[in-house]
């Protein structure tokens, strides 16, 4: 069973407080049964919200036949964030030419 990660913790922790004092609150339980039982039920929703949080996901493997294989998809994944990233700065640089050509249209006010 994996590990729960930081952010699965810290929402069923503050789900347990949050519970905790909502119920107790609402029901204005003076016995100890009572109090117990709510203990209890903001315990079963704390771990409930730990276990449904969303945890890290993993990298898919891809399952290949022959290592080459395996090599050029991990070539083709490189290949496609570069282009991802090129496509980024040269949509950016674009940009910055444009507002370059706008204030060399406009007139100066230096003599």
């Amino acid at each position: 069973m994996p590990r729960p990660t930081p952010a699965q913790l810290a929402y069923g922790s503050v789900t347990v407080v949050c519970s905790t004092l909502a119920m107790l609150l609402l029901s204005r339980t003076p016995s100890g049964p009572g109090v117990a039982l709510i203990a209890v039920v903001a315990l079963a929703v704390g771990v409930l919200v730990a276990l449904t949080a969303p945890g890290v996901r993993t990298a898919r493997r891809v399952r290949t036949d022959s290592p080459s294989r395996a090599k050029s998809a991990v070539r083709t994944a490189r290949t496609a964030t570069a282009s991802r990233i090129h496509a980024r700065h040269d949509a950016a640089s674009a940009a910055a030419r444009a507002r370059a050509a706008r204030r060399v249209a406009e007139p100066s006010l230096r003599s």
